[in-house]
């Protein structure tokens, strides 16, 4: 899985067969957060091997909220394992009977309560798995599990590039329509002093009215020039589809953090070109980058 892009998403449950009578199962699930967060629901007499198990999904794991809970199972190879005991319900009563000994007051239990009790074998086994055998079922679905994040990191992937497609096709559009209206304004400037110096009788000259006309026509094509933002889009997108593809010469890196970066970025030019824009389709464009880039940042808070 090196090299894989990983979601913050994923489940993977496995058990490990103590005995006859029992397995203890293991359930890893997480989703996304800011940083790593890990919370651990043992038994009592697992307790010790938390650190163990800590340090295993830390080595895998950078970002996440992430909960790990080791359990029983109870399980028999009997056809009559629901089966209730004489010697079990018997159990229970003098139980019952002794804690009425010192507790008259105390409420009897009902024959459902009986029932459920003399089915439950509780949390507390003799039967109890090693250190090793733990340690080998949280790497077992330790593996499962990062299977998972990177399947659902892999369909992230798909959907963000589709989303980079589309920017990019926005951006493109864009590239033409600055030299189109800067020459189609310049035309405008030109016609306008024009028509000033024949309303002036000659009192202005050609020369004048040509000069105030570029000098006007490249004052508005600084004001619309768009070119940086443009040229930044372009090598934004390029960054994030090669984080997104090329991600086995970024190993061990927090890609999500990257990723939210270079979202940020793109928001920053695409409000800008909106800013700039001297025409309704340079508007319209802008606010639908707005958009895609708005799906892309919802996208990337999942991936690692």
């Amino acid at each position: 899985m090196n090299g894989a892009v990983y979601s913050m998403t994923g489940f993977a449950t496995g058990t490990q067969v103590l005995g006859t009578s029992q397995t203890i199962a293991l359930d890893i699930r997480s989703v996304n957060s800011r940083f790593l967060d890990l919370s651990f629901k043992l038994p009592d007499n697992y307790r010790h091997v938390e650190a163990k198990l800590r340090e295993l999904v830390t080595s895998q794991l950078k970002r996440g909220k992430c909960e790990i809970k080791l359990g029983y199972q109870n399980v028999s190879a009997d056809a009559d394992a629901n089966h209730i005991s004489a010697e079990r319900i018997q159990s229970l009563l003098a139980q019952q009977s002794a804690i009425h000994s010192f507790a008259p007051s105390a409420t009897a239990l009902s024959v459902a309560e009986i029932i459920t009790l003399a089915m439950s074998k509780g949390e507390t086994s003799s039967e109890t798995a090693s250190v090793t055998e733990v340690l080998t079922l949280m790497q077992s679905v330790l593996a499962s599990f990062m299977q998972a994040r990177a399947l659902e990191g892999g369909k992230l992937v798909q959907v963000m590039l589709a989303q980079t497609k589309a920017l990019r096709s926005l951006r493109d559009e864009v590239i033409p329509l600055v030299p189109a209206l800067v020459e189609q304004q310049r035309q405008r400037f030109l016609q306008k002093f024009s028509d000033a110096m024949l309303d002036s009788g000659g009192k202005i000259s050609a020369s004048t009215a040509e000069e105030r006309a570029l000098s006007e026509a490249t004052a508005f094509a600084i004001r619309v020039d768009v070119t940086e933002e443009v040229d930044r889009l372009g090598s934004h997108l390029a960054e994030i589809e090669n984080v997104l593809t090329r991600t086995n010469d970024k190993k061990g890196q927090e890609l999500g953090k990257r990723l939210e970066f270079l979202i940020q970025e793109l928001h920053r030019e695409a409000n800008t070109l909106g800013s700039k824009s001297a025409t309704l389709q340079t508007t319209k464009i802008a606010v639908e980058m707005k958009v895609l880039i708005e799906q892309l940042r919802e996208q990337v808070q999942n991936i690692e």
